[in-house]
């Protein structure tokens, strides 16, 4: 039995330009009904945080299953099948410019790629005209701590600020000049 009290559908901005998407709640997101708050979450907020993203205004957060796996497990390849056309349709009404998955199940679910998440973080993948950054998950970062360069955090780090150059690069180009006026105006 699923002990998943309820869906955990997303945080952040529905507006943004950015999406993060993860793997499955855990048990504290289960309870608040929010994705990446527990432990994971709190890193990789400080990571975001730490390159100037801010998780309310700057990223739509998300996970491929939208409820909690009995033990804390990896989802099944069901339970990401049953689960991807509502990850499909949340992509098509956010309609950002760039996706971070976050950890392998994200990046099998999204790009069909298994395993390697080594070799693909820190590297721009191209999915349906967008922009698709993988990056460790956040529980990998809890267990692998070091703060060292060449580390995962210091390169979860660099991978981050990758997507904050590149979201800052979109932003501008969202700025257009309005006829008559010196000043300009963003596009909606």
């Amino acid at each position: 039995m699923n002990p998943s009290v309820q869906a955990v559908v997303s945080r952040g901005n529905p507006h943004a330009k950015l999406m993060l998407i993860g793997e499955a709640p855990g048990a504290r997101e289960d309870e608040l009904a929010k994705p990446f708050v527990g432990r994971s979450g709190q890193t990789l907020e400080r990571l975001m945080e730490s390159v100037g993203l801010n998780c309310d205004q700057d990223v739509y957060i998300c996970n491929v299953v939208k409820f909690r796996p009995p033990k804390n497990r990896r989802p099944t390849r069901q339970e990401i099948a049953l689960s991807f056309p509502w990850l499909q349709q949340q992509i098509e009404l956010v309609d950002p410019a760039l996706i971070v998955l976050a950890g392998s199940t994200a990046v099998e679910a999204i790009l069909g790629i298994r395993g390697g998440i080594s070799k693909l973080r820190g590297h721009w993948q191209d999915w349906q005209g967008r922009l698709v950054m993988p990056l460790f998950h956040p529980a990998y970062l809890l267990r692998n701590p070091s703060q060292a360069e060449g580390a995962p955090i210091a390169l979860t780090k660099s991978d981050l600020l990758q997507v904050r150059q590149r979201l800052n690069r979109i932003n501008q180009q969202a700025v257009v000049p309005v006829l008559g006026t010196a000043r300009c105006q963003r596009k909606s």
